[in-house]
């Protein structure tokens, strides 16, 4: 039974592999229609596994995006690397729970390991805690839900047990071009998206230390600064240092630093200094399914105290034989996957240099498709490239239409976003197996599609 389940599954995940290299990356089914493929009356009786999932193969596959393959630029979206897709489906064959140690001591063992390894590679407190969390979102929200303990908890108030009505809320900072994904974090932890006072950034996108102190310099009380290493459309990363300097000055104050991927800087020699002073925040929030290219989802909620973590976290029931140091206490989810196998073997299977040759390997990568792209004469390059985004504006061209024509093309897929008030273009280059050649022939089918659409 397993073994006629599994040679099926196989069997479409070999061929869907083999497809990413020379599929079109885009979608070509539209929803109706690929609802239509899937849709019908419920099943009076069952079906067998084998043909459930031959006929979820036939109906999903016109549909797929191929975002794990070599040209995808459209959002930071990395591949799988092989050792962390096998380790994935180990995952789930073997189907823990790993929310406490009692239930899957196997997952509990991997996550303090891989915790080690992740906070060397990232140059951080070796004593700092990892949550092992769905993404960047809920890493946001666990790192600020601990920032949020801690700073009230200075101020006497126990927010777990009182909540937040009549405490002495923090005052929150963040970045002009700070991610959404942080401003959704202080909506869902009841700090008030809007409430959050917006520090200008520069030309890039990067936070005004300057302005952050001036700013500070008005706030009474506990403040918490939300800082960035990655900025979404330029990939410029906050002065780190000169904010941590700002930040260290007061007392009361948390300085949070949202590193969905630019965090993976500081494993690379050439990209570290973009990063400098990162290990003097309180808490970060990072991917692994982006550029450490470990199969969705996986996030890291990464904080200084773990302390302060598990208080913000932790719960307790009569039936659950847990303590402070068990797994239970740095996520918010009382079920969740392994996640963390697939980060171990990653990180194992790459180790040191190679963490560091992805990420440097894509910077170079970005770069080529920056001057490729900025040799056109219908194309504008509008930040610099330090890391693995560019972002580029036809001058003559909708980028929305751009995009369209694009993924119609199906070479490659890339994004659109708003810079400086007007719509731009990202592409961004996370994938473990993109090439020099991938580069120039999605810059060749991007240029081709302006040429006709202007010609």
């Amino acid at each position: 039974m397993w073994d006629d389940s599994l040679d099926r599954a196989r069997r479409f995940a070999g061929e869907w592999l083999a497809s990413l290299p020379d599929r079109p990356v885009g979608l070509p089914v539209d929803a109706d229609a690929m609802r239509a493929r899937l849709d019908g009356p419920l099943p009076p009786e069952g079906l067998p596994a084998t043909q459930v999932l031959d006929e979820l193969a036939a109906a999903l596959e016109p549909g797929l995006v191929a975002s794990g393959g070599p040209r995808y630029f459209g959002f930071v979206t990395g591949g799988a690397l092989p050792a962390a897709l096998g380790a994935d489906w180990m995952v789930s064959a073997t189907d823990q729970n790993a929310a406490a140690a009692v239930m899957s001591p196997a997952a509990a063992a991997v996550e303090a390991v891989t915790t080690r390894w992740v906070l060397d590679l990232l140059g951080l407190p070796p004593d700092a805690a990892i949550g092992f969390v769905t993404g960047a979102q809920m890493a946001n929200v666990s790192c600020l839900a601990a920032a949020r303990h801690a700073l009230l908890d200075a101020k006497g108030w126990d927010v777990g047990a009182d909540g937040l009505a009549g405490a002495p809320v923090p005052t929150v900072l963040a970045g002009g071009k700070v991610h959404s994904t942080v401003l959704q974090a202080l909506r869902l932890l009841g700090f008030g998206s809007d409430r959050a006072v917006r520090v200008p950034a520069d030309d890039q996108g990067r936070m005004r230390p300057d302005l952050l102190r001036d700013l500070l310099a008005a706030v009474d009380g506990p403040v918490l600064v939300c800082a960035q290493a990655g900025q979404v459309d330029t990939g410029a990363c906050d002065p780190l240092e000169a904010i941590a300097d700002v930040v260290h000055a007061r007392e009361q104050a948390w300085l949070h630093v949202d590193g969905a991927f630019g965090l993976w800087a500081a494993a690379a020699p050439s990209r570290r200094h973009l990063v400098a002073g990162v290990a003097r925040a309180h808490s970060w929030a990072v991917d692994a399914h982006k550029w450490l290219n470990v199969p969705y989802d996986s996030g890291l909620a990464i904080v200084r105290d773990p302390a302060a973590l598990t208080r913000a976290l932790s719960l307790s029931a009569a039936y659950l034989a847990v303590d402070a140091q068990d797994p239970s206490g740095r996520t918010p989810e009382s079920s969740r996957r392994h996640r963390a196998l697939p980060v171990y073997a990653a990180v194992r299977s790459l180790g040191r240099r190679g963490v560091a040759d992805l990420v440097e390997r894509c910077c170079a990568l970005a770069r080529q498709a920056a001057e490729e792209l900025g040799r056109h004469p219908g194309i504008e390059v509008l930040a610099d490239v330090e890391l693995n985004q560019v972002l580029f504006r036809p001058r003559d061209v909708d980028p929305g239409e751009l995009s369209r024509a694009v993924a119609r093309d199906g070479t490659c897929w890339v994004g659109t976003t708003v810079w400086a008030d007007r719509p731009a273009v990202r592409f961004s280059v996370s994938n473990w197996s993109t090439t020099p050649e991938d580069i120039s022939r999605s810059v060749a089918a991007i240029t081709g599609a302006i040429d006709r659409a202007t010609g």
